[in-house]
């Protein structure tokens, strides 16, 4: 059985979410951190676009003392969408670079795996797979907080996508909430 992409994010109220790192922490708690690790047990590969893929792999293999959710992020497998990147600069442990048809390789990683297959972050190539239909869930991690500006998860001119609510829960004391949607059976 054909395994799930799950896009996760974490989104502005006002739909933005371009750096994260900028606006996030201040609202990070020890409850979002265990859904994280639930998120990433629950995978069982990394499909990333190339500017994600470079500021985890900058990050990660340097962690010291993250324990077994570092040790899961460091030894599982990843997957690098990209015609930039070369094969020599994926140095992280068990990176793949993906070459040429994107949809295509992205339906066979769905057949190969028996968890889910994690996109965090990588708005261009969420973009991709939404426009192809390929997203099967989407985890919006929504934080109370107005940007006014910058990258939208959407962009305008995006094709009209009918999402179904699976779930919504907040996530600690200052308001964030995570928003789950899976495709619905039928688009408007």
């Amino acid at each position: 059985m054909p395994r799930k992409v799950v896009a996760s994010t974490y989104l502005t109220l006002d739909g933005f979410i371009d750096e994260p790192g900028r606006w996030s922490f201040p609202f990070w708690s020890e409850e979002a951190s265990q859904l994280k690790a639930r998120e990433l047990f629950a995978s069982d590969a990394l499909l990333l676009g190339r500017i994600t893929y470079q500021g985890f792999a900058a990050a990660w293999p340097t962690m010291e003392g993250t324990g077994e959710f570092g040790e899961k992020m460091n030894s599982m497998p990843k997957y690098v969408a990209s015609r930039t990147l070369r094969d020599e600069a994926a140095s992280w442990r068990n990176t793949t670079v993906i070459r040429g048809d994107l949809a295509v390789a992205v339906t066979a990683l769905k057949d190969e795996f028996a968890g889910d297959i994690l996109v965090a972050g990588s708005a261009t190539l969420v973009g991709f797979l939404a426009g192809h239909d390929l997203v099967d869930e989407y985890r919006l991690m929504v934080f109370p907080l107005v940007l006014g500006a910058g990258r939208r998860l959407f962009p305008e001119g995006f094709a009209v996508t009918r999402l179904a609510l699976t779930s919504a829960a907040p996530v600690g004391p200052d308001g964030v909430v995570i928003l789950t949607y899976a495709r619905a059976a039928t688009t408007p």
